[in-house]
Formats: structure tokens, C-alpha cells, sequence
């Protein structure tokens, strides 16, 4: 039994999204999945520092250094993509626009409460920025991360301890071990890993979960 990888955990998001949405990729991991969008999807990436119509940097192309999305990262834009100030980005992030936006976790309560901002160590980022805006404003809230910190400690919590980002916000948590949809008290297994058993899946999860009866091996 191996974890996903981030490029893999990323190209098991792309799948999971809707045609023709529009779609916030969050800092950090959650840029991956533009890697694994296929063209007839149909999918619109919006980036908070102002971009609407973007992809990742194909391989080999040489990259502008004008064009990078939120994470710093080199892209490209698409046919049609748009490039505005912040007042018009965070309209569309507020405004209900994007039906649905990708955020990394430190920690994602049952009744989904979100932290990913703040954990209180020297050198952390000291606001928690647009992601309050699209937490608020995103139509779905999916995040990306790891199921466990680096000390092994549960991110799936029966409460957050760090602050919050926004609360009951979440609407599906994707992990290197499964998936799992936001039910108030439980988590809702939609998806687990080849291998991985239900009883594993509780022992590294501090929230209680249930398996959903069509739940899924995830295959990459």
C-alpha cells in the first residue's frame, strides 16, 4: 500500500472536477492540478493575483516572466484568458463567480471548519490573505493535502486548534489516502487507496468516518 503522490493526488482532483467550471487553484499544491485538466473538460482557472483563463507551463516552452499564478509559479493562458487588478479578482472571489476553488489544509474539522494559514511556528505567514474571500465566495470548497502532519498527527480533526480560514466551509477533503466528503459530525468515505482498510483509515483520522456505500478504490 503506497500514498498517493502530490502529482498523483492532483491528477485524481482533476477527474473529480465538473465540466465548463470555473476554478480557483489555491498557493502550494493545489496548482498541480492544472498540470492534469484535459482540454475538453472545458475547465476556466482563475488565480487570486488576476488571471481568468490560465494552464500549466507546457514542458520544454519557455516561460514569461510576466505570466506566474498566484504561487509564483510560471503558466500559460489560454484562448480568451483575461488579466485584471486585485478589485476585479476579488470580485469574482467574492461575488459567487467560481464554482468551486482548491485550498491546502492544515486541518479540516468534521463539520468543515478550515485552518490553512497559521500554525503558529516562527516564520509563518502572517495573514490569512484571499483565502478568507474564497472560502466565503467559492460555490464548492475542496481541499488538497497530506492525511497526516510530519509528526503523524491526524489533519482531519474532531475541532481545529489553529485558526480558522473560514468556518463550515468545506465541502470535500482530498488526501494522499482517500476522499472524504464533509457530514457535520463524520467524514464520509468516498474513496480510499488500494489496500487501505476502513479500520486503517480510522486509526490515522481523529474524526470519526463512515464508508459511503458506493465508495471507490482510487485508481490512477
Amino acid at each position: 500500500m503506497s500514498p498517493l503522490s502530490r502529482d498523483e493526488l492532483a491528477q485524481v482532483l482533476a477527474a473529480d472536477i465538473p465540466v465548463n467550471s470555473y476554478v480557483n487553484l489555491g498557493i502550494g499544491m493545489p496548482t498541480l492540478v492544472a498540470k492534469y485538466l484535459k482540454p475538453e473538460q472545458g475547465v476556466v482557472l482563475h488565480s487570486e493575483n488576476g488571471i481568468l483563463g490560465m494552464t500549466a507551463l507546457p514542458t520544454g516552452q519557455t516561460p514569461d516572466i510576466d505570466l506566474i499564478n498566484a504561487s509564483r509559479e510560471a503558466i500559460t493562458l489560454t484562448p480568451g484568458a483575461s488579466i485584471f487588478d486585485h478589485v476585479v479578482s476579488f470580485s469574482i472571489m467574492r461575488g459567487g463567480h467560481l464554482d468551486v476553488t482548491i485550498l491546502g489544509g492544515f486541518q479540516v474539522s468534521a463539520d468543515g471548519d478550515l485552518a490553512n494559514w497559521d500554525t503558529g511556528e516562527p516564520g509563518a505567514i502572517p495573514a490569512v490573505g484571499g483565502a478568507m474571500d474564497l472560502v466565503a465566495g467559492a460555490k464548492r470548497v475542496f481541499v488538497m493535502m497530506q492525511h497526516v502532519d510530519r509528526a503523524g498527527r491526524s489533519k482531519l480533526v474532531k475541532q481545529c486548534t489553529y485558526p480558522l480560514t473560514g468556518k463550515g466551509v468545506v465541502d470535500r477533503v482530498y488526501t494522499d489516502l482517500a476522499i472524504l466528503d464533509v457530514k457535520g459530525d463524520r467524514f464520509l468515505v468516498r474513496g480510499m487507496i488500494r489496500g487501505l482498510t476502513c479500520e486503517a483509515l480510522q486509526a490515522v483520522t481523529d474524526a470519526p468516518i463512515e464508508m459511503a456505500p458506493d465508495c471507490r478504490v482510487i485508481a490512477i
